[in-house]
């Protein structure tokens, strides 16, 4: 699977962004796909997943309420709309393939995005 990521940007906080991942190759073969981000000296943690059929979500904590995960099976591409966005939202962000495990870990996941940076200004 090679995933593809964009729509990273400087924005200001409170403001919103919609990141997009395309995937290519055996898609059909990844049930889940994943959003990861990692800042500056930070490891890469989970940020939200969702089964290709949309039936199925997950969000870390922190972003419950904010982003918001979907895909659309017929372009191959896996949305993360993130609303009132906050400095400490600022990272590189990555769209990942699953391949089993628990879907919160990134080591669950063996194909990833080129990442997206996102800059929230105070």
């Amino acid at each position: 699977v090679q995933l593809q990521a964009s729509g990273g940007g400087l924005v200001q906080a409170g403001g919103s962004l919609r990141l997009s991942c395309v995937a290519s190759g055996r898609t059909f073969s990844r049930y889940y796909m994943g959003w990861f981000r990692q800042a500056p000296g930070s490891e890469r943690k989970f940020v939200a997943a969702i089964s290709w059929s949309g039936g199925s979500t997950a969000y870390a904590d922190s972003m419950k309420g904010r982003f918001t995960i979907s895909s659309d099976i017929a372009k191959n591409t896996v949305y993360l709309q993130m609303n009132g966005l906050k400095p400490e939202d600022t990272a590189s962000y990555y769209c990942a393939a699953y391949v089993s495990g628990s879907i919160y870990h990134s080591f669950s996941y063996d194909s990833w995005g080129q990442g997206t940076k996102v800059t929230v200004s105070s």
